[in-house]
């Protein structure tokens, strides 16, 4: 059994920024996540789309957001237990055991939920011959645009996720934009954006149709549409993108004990702890009142949980605190070079 200081469940934007506050407080952690990367939505979701929302950060991407959030944690050597999900957690005495479906198990005072909305996975296509094509032509994210270059590529759905994935590889490849109703959901501006590339020829919108079918061998070949007025068509497909939304699963975390509100986890605003002492939820996992659900907003939270966090640790003692740009000690930890 691994002892640490903190366990920190989910390894996005918040739970690396939680591995930064507990190491320049002198505590160690651990992270483990159900992804094979770090990074959670920002790389699963949008690792190329610009995030405008981080201070003193005009545009980023999610991966690029990830790669500076790693680099900053660096010093801490933090050990990483990705592809891998907590599925029990119980009390001993003042620690928590946490145990995962690969047979580790690890002891800490401090549980840091930092999960985001759960373990979250596509909504897929339900078609039967949709699973052979799925990694290879059939897609339900983007995280390299560079394999899409030179294609014909059919993207289903009307949120932002089908609009904006057809506006930024239409600059490459010829897009059909399929949904199963005339309105779409997606940002208006991004739509707008899109009719002037219909009318040049860049994008072909179909609507409302639904998908009938899928021919290929090894790769997609063609999808056959299935429009509401009962005609069909047969277009040249090589690739595959359905954005579909997500299905939201919370999985074990529903079965702690924890007070929930649909499937979010109430915490108190003082210090982000939940109603068992020691298990802490940050980011949009949480709820309470005048919550935003705002990577910045995570941050915020994971500095005052881990303030509770040592005094867990070291009761009695004063939470040591100092800023790091005149703390020769703090830079110390960061592995600050003078």
């Amino acid at each position: 059994m691994k002892k640490t200081d903190t366990i920190i469940i989910g390894a996005g934007p918040v739970g690396l920024f939680a591995v930064h506050q507990l190491g320049i407080k002198g505590l160690k952690s651990i992270v483990i996540d159900n992804l094979d990367k770090a990074g959670g939505q920002c790389i699963e979701l949008y690792p190329d789309k610009p995030i405008y929302d981080i201070p003193a950060v005009p545009e980023c991407t999610g991966e690029e957001l990830t790669k500076k959030l790693l680099e900053q944690i660096k010093p801490f050597k933090t050990e990483f237990f990705l592809n891998e999900r907590v599925e029990e957690v119980k009390q001993d005495k003042e620690n928590w055991i946490v145990k995962t479906n690969n047979k580790n198990e690890f002891l800490a005072p401090n549980i840091m939920i930092a999960g985001g909305v759960g373990s979250f996975e596509p909504r897929k296509l339900s078609l039967k011959e949709a699973e052979k094509f799925e990694g290879k032509s059939l897609f339900y994210s983007v995280r390299n645009k560079e394999q899409f270059e030179n294609k014909n590529i059919s993207i289903f759905g009307g949120g932002d996720s089908a609009l904006d994935w057809a506006l930024e590889l239409s600059k490459f490849s010829k897009i059909n934009l399929i949904h199963r109703r005339e309105e779409f959901r997606g940002a208006p501006h991004t739509l707008s954006e899109i009719k002037k590339l219909e009318k040049d020829g860049k994008i072909s919108i179909k609507t409302p149709c639904q998908l009938e079918s899928i021919e290929g061998d090894t790769n997609i070949e063609s999808i056959t549409l299935k429009f509401d007025d009962g005609k069909t068509e047969k277009i040249k497909t090589d690739i595959v993108l359905s954005f579909f939304g997500l299905i939201m699963k919370l999985g074990p975390i529903a079965e702690w004990g924890l007070n929930m509100n649909k499937k979010t986890i109430e915490v108190n605003s003082e210090n982000f702890q939940t109603n068992k002492k020691g298990i802490f939820a940050v980011g949009d996992i949480n709820n309470y009142p005048g919550k935003m659900d705002l990577i910045l907003s995570g941050f915020h939270e994971t500095t005052l949980a881990v303030q509770e966090a040592y005094k867990r640790i070291n009761p009695g003692e004063r939470v040591p605190f100092g800023y790091t740009t005149s703390n020769s000690k703090l830079q110390e930890k960061l592995g600050v070079k003078k």
